[in-house]
């Protein structure tokens, strides 16, 4: 019973009688899936990596991580609090999210170098989300709470990203794209960080980059008295690190030296700053409590705001449209930077597990009221250059950060706005794309150039999430472009030799035909024996551009080879609606350069460039063999070679293709839409068996080339595909063997 049904379903489903070894689902699940338990250890255990080094920690790398660590932490109290001005919350929420950053990464970390905390980008986004909210519903939350809701629902979203293991997706957004957003994000956040630089006051400083700029301009007749404290600020920052690094230049035995100078430059600005604020304002405060200039005033001290975060439901709702682009931040941003730095400093991060850090990062974070965090490049680079050895140091910059909350607060208090822009610019101007930078975009790919002035125009004449969108979509269109429209090649010979006077060093490779722009333009390319087409793929073979690939494969065979059909002997009545077939006036002619042709007997298909095939590239192949044996009429083969991949192997059979199989029982179909019942096979096919096998027997197709290892001698590929080769060479020769051999012709034409 069981028997009988299995062959009742076999026949069914159109399982052949006569199968080919080839991969099965079972091979790829047992491949995928050896040992599960182990699979599962590893996966919990690399959610941790400081396992992997913790125990190895010694007395070495304590003092690079110290240095590190103290470095890092002078530089990152002021710029944090700083950056949670541009994100239009108090100062103390910067410092909040700098100490959750550095201590959690710590133990996620797979990049030594990284600093997660509060970031200009970031800041600013946080700024625009919490702007348009108010707008929304006004005085219904306050900033902190939106900025920690953003905060929580993201961080969310990352670590599921991050422990689903897709954090491949980042993969689909090129680099030219991110140093576009980043570049515009840089310049947003610089024109909006002048007029707090000069004083000037009067507009809405987070509006479109040149509207900001304009108005900047017009108000320069307006400059304040901060401009004194902004402008002295940001020219010391210049000053000591230009000359740091001319000293280095000149006396590199103090290299280290001027580093660590060079590095205390922002704390430098802003003690002094703030001293000469203190000394100039202590005794000037007016009557309604302002000063001559801004200051940052009173900071609480400590952490103020811990606890369960308040995530209103509603609020959530209302941040939908926001929480797209701030995620893609937070992702973008931290990976670009963690890559970065693997690549300097010859490590490898772990994608998946960066995102699980900066997931675990933010949803922690909102205990602390923290607003979002992701990996700065100024501090990384800080970190990278003071000698930092393992992730470890974020420890240390949190330690220095907790002494900065619970017992400097007071000292924060004249710390003049001006400076804090002064830092804010220095650090942010770092982030501009130099220009060889962007020349080497153009250099490299003039289409991807395009796409990072495109978001560098938009950022700047619109919004950094418009910018950060048009650089994801362009890339997209840019990559699915590419896909849909391949590069493909029809192969000709060309002979090597090392030496001209010994023929026996000489080979056979394939160039293309026409001019490629990588081979010698000088160089004749020798066409394959006539009736025999050789065609290169440079893509994989899928759904988006098989259709194109069928064209050029049939328009050639239809522009370069022989129609087996003369149609000027037939009716016009007998000829197919869609093909004309040559005019009455020239028929003798049309027919005479038609036999001039060769007569088609092979094509050649290099599949070392495919990695994947689907149903309907199979299909595409099936209708490009009918196409082009339907207009030589007679069998024309087809051969394989270089197949990467099981699957390509296990596709291409079920299409019929590499064994050998009869015509007749080739499908003409394998991908239908609507299946097409009660049709006919073309009768020359059936016709032409016997002669298709005659042709296996000439090509001494059964009798593959013979590969030895270990000391056995056995067929490289199976000999159940004899049109499968493993090189191209080795197709193309086999195809040129039985070049000039008759086919059977079927008695009626092709209809």
């Amino acid at each position: 019973m069981a028997s009988a049904a299995k062959r009742i379903g076999k026949s069914i489903i159109g399982y052949p009688e006569d199968t080919v070894s080839v991969v099965s689902v079972n091979d790829y699940v047992k491949n995928k899936g050896r040992n599960p338990k182990r699979e599962a250890i590893n996966y919990l255990t690399s959610l941790f990596p400081i396992i992997g080094w913790i125990t190895r920690y010694n007395f070495g790398w304590l003092t690079g991580d110290l240095i590190a660590g103290l470095t890092v932490g002078m530089v990152l109290v002021p710029q944090s609090m700083s950056y949670a001005q541009i994100a239009t919350l108090p100062p103390e929420y910067g410092l909040y999210s700098s100490f959750v950053g550095v201590l959690i990464y710590c133990f996620f970390a797979t990049s030594k170098d990284v600093s997660i905390g509060p970031v200009a980008v970031m800041s600013l986004t946080t700024s625009q989300i919490i702007a348009s909210v108010d707008a929304k519903f006004p005085d219904r939350w306050d900033g902190p709470q939106i900025a920690t809701t953003v905060a929580f629902v993201c961080g969310f979203i990352v670590l599921g990203i991050g422990l689903l293991r897709i954090g491949w997706i980042v993969e689909f957004i090129p680099a030219p794209a991110v140093s576009g957003y980043m570049t515009g994000s840089a310049i947003n956040i610089v024109a909006g960080q002048v007029p707090g630089l000069m004083g000037i006051t009067g507009f809405d400083t987070r509006a479109a980059t040149y509207e900001v700029i304009i108005n900047t301009l017009k108000g320069l007749p307006i400059t304040t008295l901060d401009a004194a404290w902004g402008l002295t600020g940001l020219f010391a920052l210049y000053a000591i690190r230009i000359v740091c690094t001319e000293l280095s230049r000149r006396y590199p035995h103090r290299s280290r030296l001027f580093f660590f100078i060079s590095v205390a430059r922002n704390a430098f600005v802003v003690i002094i700053s703030t001293l000469a604020a203190f000394l100039y304002c202590r005794h000037r405060k007016s009557k309604s409590g302002k000063y001559p200039i801004k200051i940052l005033e009173t900071v609480p001290r400590g952490f103020q705001h811990v606890g369960a975060p308040i995530i209103d439901p509603e609020l959530v709702a209302a941040l939908g449209s926001q929480i797209p682009v701030a995620t893609i931040i937070l992702v973008l941003e931290h990976i670009a930077i963690a890559r970065s730095f693997g690549r300097v400093n010859g490590y490898k991060i772990n994608p998946n597990q960066e995102l699980i850090a900066i997931g675990v990062t933010n949803t922690v974070g909102s205990v602390f009221n923290a607003y979002p965090a992701t990996g700065s490049f100024s501090r990384s680079a800080l970190k990278s250059k003071s000698g930092v050895r393992t992730p470890l140091a974020g420890i240390i910059t949190a330690v220095v950060v907790i002494v900065a909350l619970y017992g400097l607060t007071p000292a924060f208090y004249y710390i003049p706005n001006a400076s804090l822009s002064a830092v804010i610019i220095h650090a942010v101007a770092d982030l501009v794309a130099s220009p060889a930078q962007v020349y080497s975009y153009w250099t490299v790919s003039p289409l991807e150039f395009f796409i990072w002035l495109a978001a560098v125009l938009v950022t700047v004449f619109s919004t950094i999430e418009d910018g950060i969108y048009t650089s994801i979509s362009a890339s997209f269109a840019l990559l699915l472009v590419r896909i849909a429209h391949p590069r493909g090649n029809f192969l000709g010979k060309v002979t090597l030799t090392s030496d001209p006077s010994e023929s026996k060093e000489s080979r056979e490779v394939f160039v293309p035909l026409t001019r490629d722009g990588v081979t010698n333009s000088h160089i004749k390319v020798a066409p394959p024996s006539p009736g025999v087409i050789v065609y290169r793929f440079e893509e994989s073979y899928l759904y988006p551009n098989c259709s194109l690939i069928n064209s050029a494969i049939v328009d050639y065979v239809k522009d370069n080879m022989q129609r087996g059909i003369d149609l000027s002997t037939i009716k016009l009545s007998d000829r197919p609606w869609n093909d004309a077939g040559p005019l009455r006036l020239g028929a003798e002619a049309a027919q005479a350069a038609n036999e001039e042709k060769p007569v088609l007997h092979a094509i050649v298909l290099d599949f070392s460039a495919v990695s994947h095939v689907d149903t309907t590239a199979v299909q595409a192949l099936i209708d490009t063999r009918n196409e082009v044996q339907k207009w030589a009429d007679h069998h024309v083969e087809f051969h394989f070679a270089t197949i990467l991949s099981p699957w390509i192997r296990r596709a291409l059979i079920a299409g019929g293709f590499g064994i050998g199989t009869p015509l007749s029982d080739i499908p003409n179909e394998i991908a239908s839409v609507v299946p097409y019942r009660g049709g006919r096979r073309e009768q020359w096919q059936s016709d032409s068996d016997s002669s298709h096998t005659d042709d296996l027997e000439a090509h001494n197709l059964s009798h593959p080339p013979v590969a030895t290892g270990s000391g056995d001698r056995a067929p490289l590929l199976t000999v159940e595909t004899p049109f499968f080769h493993f090189d191209l060479a080795t197709a193309v020769k086999a195809a040129e063997s039985g070049v000039g051999r008759t086919f059977s012709r079927p008695e009626t034409p092709l209809k």
